[in-house]
């Protein structure tokens, strides 16, 4: 059969039920083959729209997404959903057509160097040099993208061989030497984690994306609760610990709650797991944790020591660390009641820190509460997408998800124009759950485009827009540490009329204005059929605090 024929079994073989993507000239017969393959392609308006969807799809479900892209631009145009899945482990596999083999090299017509230019961005890259190889390359991409750490895999594929017959024979187990990924973690190191938790008298746990990819939310809870320990959680770790929970003392970071920053910074113990203690979460490095010991878990030991030395590093998987964890604290059978004193401490900073906001005296919209109304709204169950910015902050912190893969965003690149097509990933992944965008006047212009996606595959999406007229997080910056000289930020006047906008992708548009019949107007949205666009006008010059200033330790948050 046809190579590209073959590319379809294997991902049969592999579970995919739907990919995303956008044909071109060097990935025509890839096109043709999905022609009579019975896999769903859900077409896309941009590259970079689908690379956010196949993040999205894999995010929300676990499972690994699938993007498609030409040759040329159609690469060079997935260069950012690449870096982004690579930031924060998100595992998909990148299909690229190439200009046929005799023209590599001559820069001929929407050739690019797709290996070249992504290598610094992928987990693992292949590029097809005898037809034959296809099959294999398609379940090895699989298997390294879903393994170990996850994240993307790029294939290559010249226009010439994937036209090329091949015997096709269904692969078989994989066996990389080079690539054998540590998951069970080291039994004395667990041991001596377990003794230095029995022993320490102010731990905190913190969490990070790394346990909802592990899927280990439940193993997590369990030693949390048994051992009474406070946690937190990173950006990409929320869900994986229930934001109701009274040992829950909020996100940590930039824009992390006092509770949980204060906490890390008199910690005596830190119990990292699936976390890489980056900058937003250590702000100035050599004033992080001025009195910790740190327990370090993580599947990748890259990370381990990276940034802040680890006392007791255990390489290995959340899921299977975290449970053996807990089953020697347990044996050890400690005395919860030395945790006391560091209770009423934390306790004491929740009560006297709590997130809060001065509330509008009038109609209007104050952004914290569009966020605490669409909670009550979903009543706190829809999956939530967003784009990078204030919008994206004020979410983390008021949303409060219960369970992981709820919360879907771009935390390590920050890219904007994400919670859109990340939310049509979403939605197909898991068609029965409610997903909903919060979304920025400025981060959805970047893939509105992905609307005309949302109508033609009648995707039951709603997206609000918290429509400030500002790129909000910019002119923040500008406002606080440069004089308030707003430079390029104002986007009052120039935005598209959104309900127009709306209309004219064959959507329905809503703008809501009034903060008294705010949540009875998001319910009410929630409950129509299709895709919705809600123009959300919002307090304009609103600041999202608290804030670790950048460069500065925890202990100096402002607002």
């Amino acid at each position: 059969m046809r190579a590209v024929d073959a590319l379809m079994e294997c991902l049969k073989a592999e579970g995919v039920e739907v990919v995303f993507g956008l044909p071109g000239g060097a990935n025509l017969p890839t096109y043709d083959a999905f022609y009579d393959a019975g896999i769903r392609h859900v077409l896309v308006r941009h590259e970079a729209g689908g690379g956010h969807a196949a993040e999205g799809y894999a995010k929300a479900t676990g499972r690994v997404g699938v993007c498609f892209g030409t040759s040329g631009p159609g690469a060079t145009n997935l260069a950012t959903p690449i870096c982004d899945a690579m930031m924060d482990s998100v595992p998909v596999v990148f299909f690229t057509g190439q200009v046929r083999t005799d023209l590599l090299g001559t820069d001929g017509f929407q050739e690019a160097d797709t290996m070249g230019m992504t290598l610094p961005l992928v987990k693992h890259s292949i590029m097809i040099q005898d037809p034959q190889d296809l099959p294999r390359a398609v379940h090895e991409a699989f298997h390294i993208a879903s393994t170990g750490r996850p994240g993307p895999v790029l294939v290559d594929i010249p226009v010439d061989l994937s036209k090329a017959d091949i015997e096709y024979i269904p692969g078989g187990e994989i066996n990389l030497p080079g690539y054998q990924p540590t998951t069970e973690g080291n039994q004395r190191q667990i041991r001596l984690a377990a003794k230095a938790l029995a022993h320490a008298k102010r731990p905190i746990i913190y969490a990070g994306g790394g346990v909802v990819n592990a899927e280990a939310s439940a193993e997590l809870i369990a030693l949390t609760r048994y051992g009474k320990f406070p946690i937190t959680a990173t950006l990409m770790g929320l869900g994986a610990y229930p934001a109701d929970d009274p040992q829950w003392v909020g996100m940590l970071g930039m824009h992390g709650t006092r509770a949980a920053n204060y906490g890390m910074d008199e910690a005596d113990l830190i119990v990292a797991a699936g976390a890489r203690f980056d900058d937003r979460i250590t702000g100035k490095l050599d004033e992080f944790a001025p009195n910790a010991k740190f327990i370090h878990i993580d599947i990748d030991p890259a990370e381990i020591s990276k940034n802040v030395p680890a006392h007791i590093p255990i390489v290995g998987d959340a899921k299977n660390v975290l449970s053996r964890l807990l089953g020697e604290y347990r044996a050890l059978e400690p005395d919860a009641s030395r945790l006391d004193d560091w209770w009423d401490k934390v306790n004491g900073w929740k009560e006297k820190y709590p997130l809060g906001y001065e509330d509008s005296e009038d109609s209007e919209i104050k952004p914290q509460f569009m966020i605490q109304a669409l909670h009550e709204a979903t009543g706190g169950n829809a999956i939530v997408t967003s784009d990078v910015g204030q919008h994206q902050m004020w979410t983390a912190q008021h949303y409060g998800f219960p369970e992981p893969r709820r919360w879907i965003n771009s935390g390590g690149l920050g890219t904007m124009g994400f919670g859109l097509p990340a939310a049509i990933g979403a939605q197909i992944g898991c068609p029965d759950s409610q997903v909903v965008v919060v979304a920025g006047d400025g981060s959805i212009q970047m893939n509105s485009q992905e609307f005309a996606t949302c109508v033609q595959e009648k995707l039951p999406i709603k997206v609000f827009i918290m429509n400030n007229g500002y790129l909000g997080m910019v002119r923040q910056w500008q406002e606080l540490f440069w004089d308030h000289r707003y430079s390029q930020v104002d986007l009052q006047d120039h935005s598209p009329d959104w309900v127009k906008l709306a209309e004219a992708y064959g959507l329905q548009g809503v703008q809501l204005t009034k903060k008294e019949s705010l949540i009875d107007d998001m319910k009410k949205i929630l409950d129509m059929d299709g895709p919705v666009l809600v123009d959300v006008r919002v307090t304009r010059e609103e600041n999202t605090y608290p804030m670790i200033p950048a460069g500065e330790p925890a202990r100096n948050m402002v607002g």
